[in-house]
């Protein structure tokens, strides 16, 4: 299963993936917009046990960014139970080398347009962090729209923020 983007594409998960997913993902200015269970330092070892989680996905609902042969970033949908069960949340993350090259965006509306296609929601979700612009900058280039802020809703590395809620509706 691939979704091709421009200069990228997203694929699935492979054993061999682990250790351009450690290089890529121990970098502090990405632990910092994340949930706290991303480790940091990202070692091997949570290389290997998030790939080896991910490598028989069924449904497929979780892909590596690969950008010339390497993976490079993540995306997916985290899907919830109850009364939130067509209502995943999205989530995601690049490498910093790649960083405002446009890929993110076009990356968000590919897994956004391949979720409501295959699985029976209605809408995707996504939370930011309220210090990380960026990141709301990419959701709305991919056409999210900002449905709330939850004041000092969130605890990062000591320090209180607001939520920004996002959503999309199919």
């Amino acid at each position: 299963m691939e979704l091709q983007g421009q200069c990228f594409k997203l694929r699935e998960w492979r054993s061999g993936d682990a250790a351009a997913l450690q290089k890529h993902a121990d970098n502090t200015n990405i632990f910092d917009f994340l949930f706290d269970r991303f480790p940091s330092p990202y070692t091997t070892e949570a290389a290997e046990t998030f790939i080896n989680s991910k490598l028989a996905q069924d449904p497929m609902c979780n892909f590596v960014i690969e950008i010339e042969g390497e993976l490079a970033g993540v995306i997916g949908v985290d899907f919830r139970e109850d009364i939130y069960r067509k209502s995943p949340l999205l989530g995601y993350w690049i490498s910093e080398m790649y960083w405002g090259r446009g890929i993110m965006p076009q990356a968000v509306k590919l897994v956004v347009a391949y979720a409501f296609s295959n699985f029976d929601i209605v809408r995707i979700q996504a939370s930011v962090n309220g210090n990380n612009n960026r990141s709301m900058r990419v959701l709305e280039k991919a056409g999210f729209v900002k449905e709330g802020i939850l004041k000092s809703n969130i605890i990062k590395n000591g320090i209180i923020l607001d939520e920004h809620v996002y959503g999309i509706v199919k």
